[in-house]
């Protein structure tokens, strides 16, 4: 039978960019399909005020990126939470990226804050920690950035699985159920430029170079990190 999994969205492409790039589930779609093409999803418009009706909904579920950030005071972000601590106490898998880290993280008890360590973007490479995450195929990996928060903490009983200089808990495991990414295995490097360059004053000309100069010599991994993610959602 084939995995149905439930997309919770956070957040809207600009509309000029749908076209070429379609919405985030879209992205997040297109990346598994690659992997298993017998996939099924659906898709709750979280920031809209959509959410499952319960843990049972989907075999797991997804928390997209959003330029919204988990501390900021609205309705949605504070329900999202406590559709995670559901799933969490039911053990109903959940896999969170960027913002969907950093939410899971929050939920959970640990905390996200600003890093002063500025944006991360472009293609960035990651140590993984095999011993913490035995799905990893080799102990570094590459995927597209684009964040300014950070976990600060994780909450109790998680494990940090990636890292780097410059995000030090870059993905995280809890139990058998819960695993997040702080970079973006669903973008494109096009997509990122884009992101970029609308950004490009808010990031600071220096990381954007460096972002834009990331993409000659890594190679983002969004098609092996799906393959984690799946064989994750499947265990």
């Amino acid at each position: 039978m084939s995995m149905h999994i439930g997309i919770l969205r956070t957040d809207s492409v600009r509309p000029e960019w749908v076209p070429t790039y379609g919405e985030y589930p879209d992205m997040f779609e297109r990346l598994l399909l690659a992997e298993d093409g017998a996939l099924t999803f659906t898709t709750w418009n979280v920031e809209a005020g959509e959410l499952p009706d319960n843990v049972e909904a989907a075999d797991g579920f997804l928390i997209t990126g959003s330029k919204s950030s988990v501390y900021d005071d609205k309705d949605w972000i504070r329900a999202l939470e406590g559709f995670v601590r559901q799933c969490h106490a039911a053990r109903r898998k959940v896999i969170g990226i960027c913002f969907g880290h950093q939410l899971v993280a929050q939920a959970l008890g640990g905390t996200v804050g600003k890093s002063e360590k500025g944006w991360g973007v472009g293609v960035n490479c990651y140590n993984v920690d095999q011993a913490a995450f035995d799905l990893a195929d080799g102990d570094q990996f590459c995927l597209l950035a684009s964040h300014q928060d950070q976990v600060m903490a994780m909450p109790p009983g998680a494990q940090q699985i990636a890292t780097n200089d410059h995000c030090e808990v870059a993905g995280m495991t809890l139990g058998e159920h819960i695993l997040t990414f702080q970079g973006h295995p669903e973008f494109i490097p096009e997509y990122s430029r884009e992101i970029m360059n609308f950004r490009h004053d808010m990031i600071g000309a220096e990381r954007v170079s460096e972002g834009m100069a990331s993409f000659e010599w890594r190679q983002h991994e969004g098609d092996r990190v799906a393959r984690w993610m799946l064989a994750f959602l499947n265990r």
